[in-house]
């Protein structure tokens, strides 16, 4: 039965379908949805989305638009659907037609995890694909990573130069077929092939590579693994000697793995994880999720993998390869988690050419485990953690990238280069933005290149042209200096880092900005104004301006990145700002070697080598070594991590928390010294260090409700912003956002773009389009915006 009516009116209309629709199986479901209604046409790819002719009755025509809004493919994001009126042309055929390319460019899709089908598939022995290490279809499989150019077909990937098989093709072909039109289509006679290399034995393919690799990663080894977006460092996460093995020759110091687990059920043996988390941890795009460890017997993962911290970062597998790691039924026992880290040493981008993994990783893995399929776009593991039921991401990248964000007002052809640490850029126009992948820390040459690499591809297949560059205006920021070299005549907007952080989180949330917002950027570090480091910011903002209205009491940073990499210092720091008297009783003295706290007591007193800073982050360093959690850092935000970890256990018993003191000078000012005094009390009378950190914690929601109240009663303004990398913190992010929406305030925090400096190129690039909009007879070559 159909719609179709040959009594009835006979019409023919074109649609336009924008959005995410290539590499999603739409033109297949349009195919399908067509023939059931009876309608003749036809459908392609092009460079601006899907573009359909249908031709039938008025009632079929109209049905079909209706349904294909209404149950497009499950991985299809529609956008915009245009639809035009054509003349009539008869025929009975609808047709599939090849790709052409024009003006514009579509949404392309991310990497997507394997699919229920294919993994049926690849676990039937009755199956052609039976154990094949890339099996895909329109569904599931890598997108992003291979794509060299739109339209998306197998010519624009990094599968050109494999031929279908007889088998594949006619699969390809057939309209009823799941790999109708999957442009990575493949089985073992025609797809890509698996290598095992080993310095100093002959190396393996297929099977047998497979089978290897399982031996080494269960006997102890460090095997690189090549996976959709690049290549991890493996070993068996329950191997004390391998996880050490692996954290030593990274460098990884005391910072936790990611660790990959065979299934849910064998998730939920280590974690604490709730329907949200569920929901998260299992979602095609299969992102590493933060989840509270558990002390449940059955199954105990090396101490090694994440020490000292209350939370594990856990993933499901995500390609067919990593399923056969884990095995499939009738296979060895294999370890059931693996720990899946970035193939890159800290602060490198991660490898994804097969020669340069040999070279960068030989000093780091056994053996390496690869596919000749190339890897167009490196791709990390995106990671996220949940708060109030509402995902929070902390590194934006594989399965998320380069979904687009739709932004609150149009913008100008625009790159925003970001910050120097966790390096994304975004590129925008019109009503959207595209963040990159996360590309790395920019003080390595290795990542500059990436950049450069980067940012022509995010270019090429999105389209944008930027004819406007944005930028941080630290002045010795890389970034900065790349978007200077790299001009043009074109304007460089220079935007105060804070005012990006807080940019950010409102471009994300669709505010369009009619009147400013009350906003709160926290974080480490921020070129200030009056060359102060700056993170502990009260802004009143919108897009185009910002006003400091109040600010954490400034602190002297002791040494620069020094003073970061040890929080004892700022400890210190904080205490003498304070006026309180270095007891040598206290954790943080005692962690300072003599000639360490006397080289300091010069510093702070002259001024030497050291910067005011009013830094949140710097502050919750301080508290983390007063309380005698974390005095040395091995990586960033350790001893933030490990005090929030603490405040958790405590915060439910929190009965007399700590205040700031608020003091109006020419702006607000909060004085953390009334906390300093009361914590060094407490800890020598032998307090929990778990009950410091969580009226540590209760002080700082109260702080930001105090300062927000105040700044409503002067300002009129109702909606408030939350910003920067401390509130990746989700304990203070949920206090903060409790106590804000109590006191009747629009709150305005991050679901899709990171808090931290991994999400700043978006608000670089709205604030750099809406001052360009606002003044474009000004030369904006180094412009700020007070």
């Amino acid at each position: 039965m159909t719609v179709s009516d040959s009594s009835a009116v006979r019409c023919r209309r074109r649609f336009l379908v924008n959005g995410v629709v290539q590499g999603v199986g739409f033109r297949p479901f349009v195919y399908a949805l067509a023939r059931e209604l009876g309608l003749a046409g036809s459908v392609a790819n092009s460079s601006a989305g899907v573009e359909i002719d249908v031709e039938g009755s008025s009632a079929a025509v109209d049905a079909f638009a209706d349904r294909l809004r209404s149950d497009p493919p499950a991985l299809a994001q529609i956008d915009t659907i245009t639809a035009e009126p054509r003349d009539p042309q008869g025929g009975t055929d609808f047709l599939i037609e090849t790709s052409h390319t024009g003006l514009g460019r579509t949404l392309i899709s991310p990497d997507i995890a394997t699919c229920g089908d294919c993994l049926g598939e690849l676990a039937d022995p009755q199956d052609r694909r039976y154990r094949h290490p890339f099996i895909s279809c329109t569904n599931c499989g890598p997108r992003f990573s291979i794509i060299t150019d739109l339209p998306y077909d197998r010519p624009a990937t990094t599968m050109a130069s494999l031929s279908l098989c007889d088998s594949c093709a006619a699969e390809y072909r057939d309209p009823d077929n799941r790999r109708f039109h999957a442009q990575t289509v493949a089985c073992p006679d025609c797809g890509p092939m698996l290598s095992l290399h080993r310095p100093g034995y002959v190396d393996l393919g297929g099977a047998t590579a497979l089978a290897e690799a399982r031996r080494l990663l269960a006997s102890g080894a460090v095997v690189a693994v090549k996976g959709v977006g690049g290549y991890h460092l493996a070993c068996n996460a329950a191997d004390s000697s391998a996880v050490t093995t692996l954290r030593k020759r990274k460098d990884r110091g005391d910072k936790p793995f990611a660790v990959m687990v065979r299934d849910l059920a064998t998730a939920e043996q280590l974690v604490g994880i709730n329907d949200a988390e569920t929901r998260l941890l299992t979602d095609p795009r299969r992102p590493v999720v933060l989840l509270t460890r558990c002390l449940r017997p059955e199954l105990r993962l090396a101490g090694e993998v994440a020490p000292d911290c209350p939370e594990l970062g856990l993933m499901l597998p995500y390609t067919p390869v990593h399923q056969l790691l884990f095995g499939l039924p009738g296979d060895p026992p294999g370890p059931t988690a693996l720990i899946m880290t970035s193939g890159n040493l800290a602060g490198e981008p991660i490898v994804i050419d097969d020669e340069e993994a040999r070279e960068r990783l030989a000093e780091l893995a056994d053996a390496w485990l690869s596919h000749d399929r190339p890897i167009h776009v490196p791709c990390d593991d995106s990671v996220l953690r949940v708060v109030a039921g509402r995902q929070l991401p902390v590194r934006r990248s594989r399965g998320y990238a380069p979904l687009p964000i739709a932004l609150p007002f149009p913008v100008q052809p625009c790159l925003a280069v970001g910050s120097d640490l966790k390096n994304t850029f975004c590129v925008g126009n019109g009503r959207y933005a595209w963040l990159s992948a996360h590309v790395g820390d920019m003080d390595d040459l290795a990542t500059l290149d990436a950049f450069d690499a980067a940012t022509t591809h995010l270019t090429t297949v999105t389209g944008v042209r930027p004819e406007l560059l944005a930028a941080d205006q630290h002045p010795a920021y890389r970034s900065t200096a790349w978007a200077e070299r790299h001009r043009d005549g074109r304007p460089l907007h220079r935007v105060q880092h804070h005012h990006a952080h807080l940019a950010s989180a409102m471009a994300e949330n669709g505010y369009e900005g009619a009147e400013p917002v009350i906003g709160f950027a926290f974080d480490g570090t921020g070129y200030g104004d009056d060359g102060a480091v700056w993170g502990g910011e009260l802004l009143v903002a919108d897009y185009a301006t910002y006003q400091r209205v109040g600010h954490l009491q400034y602190a002297m940073l002791p040494g620069g990145d020094s003073g970061v990499r040890n929080p004892c210092r700022m400890a210190l720091s904080h205490l003498h700002a304070a006026g309180i008297p270095w007891d040598p009783a206290l954790p943080c003295l005692s962690a300072c070697s003599p000639l360490e706290r006397q080289v300091l007591a010069h510093q702070l007193t002259t001024g030497l080598n050291t910067v005011p800073t009013s830094s949140m982050g710097r502050l919750f360093d301080a508290m983390s070594s007063l309380a005698g959690v974390c005095h040395r850092v091995a990586y960033e935000a350790e001893a933030a991590m490990r005090f929030e970890g603490l405040a958790r256990t405590a915060i439910r018993e929190v009965r007399d928390p700590y205040r700031f003191t608020v003091r109006r000078d020419e702006m607000l000012i909060a004085d953390p010294g009334p906390i300093l005094r009361r914590a060094a009390e407490d800890i020598l009378a032998g307090a929990d260090p778990a009950t410091i950190a969580a009226r540590f914690h209760v002080a700082v929601a109260d702080l930001v409700r105090e300062l927000a109240v105040s700044a409503r009663n002067s300002t009129r303004l109702n909606t408030v912003a939350l910003s920067g990398g401390v509130f990746l913190n989700a304990l203070l992010t949920q206090l903060c956002d409790d106590r804000l929406r109590a006191a009747g305030f629009e709150v305005l925090t991050h679901h899709r773009v990171p808090p931290s400096d991994a999400g700043i190129a978006l608000g670089q690039l709205v604030v750099a389009a809406r001052q360009q909009s606002q003044s474009p007879d000004l030369d904006k070559r180094s412009m700020t915006c007070v």
